[in-house]
This record gives structure tokens, C-alpha cells and sequence, in this order.
């Protein structure tokens, strides 16, 4: 069967990052292995789940997903798990669920063209170093892409199992990226985001022990490739947002005027507590920098309620913050605790789950009040939207350059442009215009 072709079908949960890994698997078997994807399980000769180990309960939802896919899926076909759940569970998902094929971790996508005909095998060594690995590419013509430009994270905030699943933090080399860029432009991408654990870390550690760089450098080199129109990034560290990086963000045309501000709590006390190394007061001096240099930003931030030891005046804090800043997105969690992580130790410091629950709806609520004015102030502006994807009622959409969805009235002609919209109506999450002529 190695020269049929053969269907894969692959479920990604999670981060941009595993999406990203999930297109790197899917090219990877297409070359290689010569499989094409499906949408459809129950014709899959090959079934991958790549996994998130970042939420509540990961571990039960896996088991229960890879049983139900078992009990679906056609006679002989595989099942293989990848990422980060994989990374810290390895052998044990085979020891429970034995009709799984293989295991591959965060750090070791690479592999993935060996292990497929390998049952029973286990790929997770989160010190493997695949930072040079040229991947394979999908040849899909696509408006956006994402690139990956470091792996592994060196930071250790007491509540995430990052640092346990993609190991230490290893920077790609700049040229690799910039080329991965240049390709995806000569197939029609107009937008790409960087991906990485912290990005603005990025430059401190190469394979190949060259000399140190950094992300203002790195945006600065990405930002010359001819016919790219915007660069995104995800995720940057408030502690490494020095007035060199913010004023390349201000200044550069090509940046999309949208940045992730990640807080976690606006207690000083608190950010101690989770090993962020950063102060309420640095937090802010930078949001207001970044909202002094450029006006029409939008910034979007985690925040995490109830971590372990959290008083009332820590959450006021947090509280604080919100209203100061109002940024225009929160991804909101209330603390849940996760394998391999230091906060494991702060279990007779934990919150009552009741509190923590009313802390959440709270911060919904502020951001909610926040989030409408902010949406309601676009209302009557002219926009550059770059149209994306095209929906059954007729609309198209696309986003600003501050990364704000817009929906208009529109044909598939519009696909891949930077068009100017006129804003006529906003709701809280997107924006409705007419195209200007």
C-alpha cells in the first residue's frame, strides 16, 4: 500500500503552535508517505489527534476521543496522538489504549514520516532539537500563514506545562524563516503570523551556536519580503517588551497594529507567585506606551482567576488593570492546576471554587461593557480589510489591520485583497461595513 494513496484524517486541539505543527504533519505524510486528508473519520486510513495539555481534564477528553474514534473507524486503519499530552503521557496512552499505533510529542513532529508504519512507537524527547529540520510544504494557496520561529519555552510560571511538553527554548535560524515566508508569498499569502512560546525571546539560543539576535531584528528582516503585506506574531512576554520592540511595533507599517499583552493578574504579588517577572506597574507603563505610540491598537491578554493564594485585594488588582487598560479581548480561565508544574505545591493555598467562579463571571462582565464600547467606536471609520472567506449568506469576511473581523456583502473576487470599508454597525465581537469605491 506505500505507493496507494491514503487518507488521513487529523483533529487538532489547542494553540496556533499545534496548528501549525498539525499543517507540518499533514505536509510531511503527503510527501513522504503519500497520504491526502479527509474530513471524514470513518475513511481514514491514518487518525491522528494532536493534543492540548494546556486545559482542564486533557487527559480524560483523550482517552474518551481515541475510544470513540476506535470504535468508528474502518478495519486497519491507525490511530496515532501527537503533542503536548503525548509529550507527558508517552507510553501510558499505549499501556491504556493499545490500539493506538504510535506516540509523537510536541517536540519531535519531525518524526512523524518514521513512526507512522512503527507500531508501537513512542517519539517524546523534549530535548530533541528539530529547529533546522527543513519541513515539507503544502501546496494549498492560502491568504494567511503562520510560521514557527522558535521552539520549547525557557520560562517557568509556576502554572503551565509548556516548559514540560516542547522543552527548552531553541530559536530558528532567521534565514530559515525568512525563506518559509518568501515561499508561502510566491503561493498568494498576503499575511504571516509568528508563532512561538515567547517570541520576543526569540534570538537568545541557535543549534548552531551562532551569535544572539533578537525579535525586533527578526521582524525587521521578515518585514522586507516582497508582496507581504501584514505580520502578526503570537505569543510576546510583557517582561521582554522593551521601547526598542514597541517602537519597531509602532513604527513598522507592515506589523498589523494588534498585540497580545499576555497579564495573567494584576496582583504584583501574585505575577511573583507565578514566576512571571514582571510588576502591575511594568505591565501598565508598557500597555500605555503601546496605546500612546499607536492609537487604533487593539490588545487582547490571558487572565487567569483564583491562582492559589489569590486574595480579594489580588483580584481588585486584576480588576484594576482591566479598567485601565480595556483591552479589547480576554481570554479568561479560572485556574485549574496541571501535571508537572510548580503550582502542584500551592494546593493548601487553592481557592474555593465558588470564588472562583464569581471571579470569572466578574471580569466577563467588566470585559463585556469594555468590549462594546470598543466595537461601537469603529462605527462610521474607514477600514483596510483583507477579505479571507467567503460565507453562505452571501457576506464575505476579513480582517483589519488591528485584527478586527469584518463582515461585508461580497463575491469570492474579493478573496486575498486588501479592500477599504466604510463601518456601518458593530457588535462585540464583529464589525459590519460597506466596501468604499
Amino acid at each position: 500500500m506505500s505507493n496507494q494513496e491514503k487518507k488521513l484524517f487529523i483533529q487538532t486541539l489547542g494553540c496556533q503552535m499545534n496548528d501549525t505543527d498539525s499543517q507540518h504533519i499533514i505536509a510531511e505524510l503527503k510527501e513522504h508517505k503519500n497520504y491526502t486528508t479527509t474530513d471524514q473519520m470513518e475513511d481514514a486510513d491514518l487518525i491522528i489527534i494532536n493534543t492540548c495539555s494546556v486545559r482542564e481534564k486533557p487527559v480524560q477528553k483523550l482517552f474518551s476521543e481515541i475510544g470513540q474514534f476506535n470504535i468508528k473507524k474502518k478495519k486497519d486503519a491507525k490511530i496515532g496522538v501527537c503533542g503536548c499530552t503525548a509529550s507527558h503521557l508517552g507510553q501510558d496512552i499505549i499501556k491504556r489504549a493499545p490500539y493506538v499505533d504510535f506516540v509523537v510529542g510536541a517536540r519531535n513532529i519531525s518524526k512523524i514520516k518514521d513512526v507512522v508504519d512503527k507500531k508501537g512507537s513512542v517519539e517524546i524527547d523534549i530535548d530533541y532539537d528539530d529547529s533546522t529540520y527543513q519541513f515539507a510544504q503544502n501546496s494549498n494557496s492560502l491568504y494567511k500563514t503562520s510560521v514557527n520561529i522558535s521552539i520549547g519555552c525557557d520560562k517557568e510560571c509556576t502554572y503551565c506545562i509548556v516548559p514540560a511538553t516542547r522543552g527548552d527554548e531553541i530559536s530558528i535560524p532567521p534565514e530559515m524563516i525568512v525563506e518559509q515566508v518568501e515561499k508561502d508569498v510566491a503561493k498568494g499569502a498576503k499575511e504571516v503570523t509568528l508563532l512561538g512560546q515567547n517570541v520576543n525571546s526569540y534570538g537568545r539560543r541557535f543549534s548552531d551556536g551562532r551569535e544572539k539576535t533578537n525579535f525586533t531584528r527578526l521582524l525587521q528582516e521578515v518585514s522586507k519580503v516582497e508582496g507581504l503585506e501584514r505580520i502578526r506574531f503570537t505569543s510576546p512576554h510583557p517582561l521582554h517588551m522593551d521601547d526598542e520592540f514597541i517602537e519597531e511595533f509602532a513604527r513598522n507599517p507592515k506589523i498589523s497594529k494588534c498585540i497580545h499583552m499576555p497579564l495573567q493578574s494584576g496582583s504584583t504579588k501574585v505575577l511573583k507567585a507565578m514566576k512571571r517577572g514582571y510588576t502591575k506597574e511594568w505591565f501598565l507603563n508598557r500597555a500605555k506606551k503601546i496605546r500612546d505610540l499607536v492609537p487604533n491598537v487593539r490588545i487582547t491578554t490571558d487572565i487567569i482567576v483564583a491562582f492559589p493564594g489569590e486574595s480579594q485585594e489580588d483580584f481588585e488588582d486584576t480588576i484594576d488593570v482591566i479598567k485601565q487598560v480595556k483591552f479589547d479581548q480576554i481570554f479568561n480561565f479560572k485556574y485549574s492546576p496541571r501535571p508537572n508544574t510548580k503550582a502542584l505545591e500551592f494546593k493548601d493555598l487553592e481557592i474555593e471554587d465558588e470564588i472562583g467562579s464569581a471571579r470569572l463571571t466578574e471580569v466577563i462582565e467588566l470585559h463585556k461593557l469594555h468590549q462594546s464600547e470598543l466595537m461601537d467606536s469603529n462605527v462610521g471609520k474607514t477600514v483596510e480589510v483583507l477579505f479571507e472567506s467567503l460565507k453562505p449568506n452571501g457576506e464575505i469576511a476579513g480582517f483589519t489591520d488591528n485584527y478586527c473581523q469584518v463582515f461585508v456583502k461580497g463575491s469570492d473576487e474579493l478573496l486575498g485583497k486588501i479592500v477599504k470599508v466604510k463601518i456601518t454597525g458593530a457588535s462585540r465581537t464583529a464589525l459590519k461595513g460597506e466596501i468604499v469605491e
